[in-house]
């Protein structure tokens, strides 16, 4: 059983962890967006165990954020053993993690979201640079800015809508993607038989895949009428 001074240094650790713990990380997430509405900060774990910058589970849920441009309309985190540098954070500096985090993720893009996020240079340059390098002939090369201007989300498919200025070119023109999305493994996308259209020319090309790098780990992808659900685990490293 605790004496009275060791409940009140438990107390004084409780509202420690409340008070200091819980704001500097949602203060953290606040300063990594733009914009983000509803979000929820859940943390779990001993007194003893979060107050040695140990946290044993991190749960955070969000709606309606923008993460350099990209909107989010909603996406669930848990992290389980995190460390962070808490001796620092307790003299008033910034949350910083000391060891990658596994986190577990489950996000939701709608297409009105998707839609917005086109305006974003980390979509765009994302998306010209795979026109560019693999679905455009070599023949046809860019030398001027591409502008993308609607996504559509089917069942299982994509289409991207763009303004193309290419060599030979008088003028721009209108390029139409349509493409299959499904995993080809758990860091792998799989485009599914994507076909380009220039005006009355139509390109089909082979499925191709697409590598997200090692740290990423997809359970799943599905894409229903208007929007895309995703799961899976992403490494997140200091």
């Amino acid at each position: 059983m605790l004496d009275q001074g060791e409940k009140t240094m438990s107390a004084k650790q409780s509202r420690l962890i409340s008070k200091v713990l819980s704001p500097a990380l949602g203060l953290w997430l606040r300063s990594q967006v733009q914009q983000v509405s509803d979000l929820l900060v859940k943390i779990s774990g001993s007194d003893r165990q979060i107050l040695s910058g140990y946290i044993p589970y991190v749960s955070i849920s969000a709606h309606h954020a923008i993460y350099r441009g990209l909107h989010l309309t909603q996406i669930q985190l848990v992290a389980e053993s995190i460390r962070i540098n808490l001796a620092a954070v307790l003299r008033g500096q910034s949350l910083r993690l000391l060891e990658p985090v596994p986190v577990m993720s489950e996000m939701v893009l709608q297409e009105l979201d998707l839609n917005a996020s086109l305006q974003s240079s980390l979509l765009s340059n994302a998306l010209t640079d795979l026109l560019s390098t693999t679905l455009l002939p070599a023949n046809c090369p860019i030398d001027g800015p591409i502008s993308w201007h609607q996504v559509s989300i089917d069942s299982g498919q994509l289409v991207l809508a763009a303004t193309l200025k290419a060599t030979g070119l008088e003028k721009p023109k209108p390029v139409v993607v349509r493409t299959g999305l499904q995993l080809a493994s758990n860091h792998e996308l799989q485009l599914e038989h994507p076909q380009i259209q220039m005006g009355e020319l139509r390109r089909d090309l082979e499925s191709l895949k697409l590598d997200l790098g090692p740290e990423v780990d997809l359970q799943t992808l599905h894409l229903s009428p208007g929007q895309i659900i995703c799961h899976g685990r992403i490494n997140v490293i200091p």
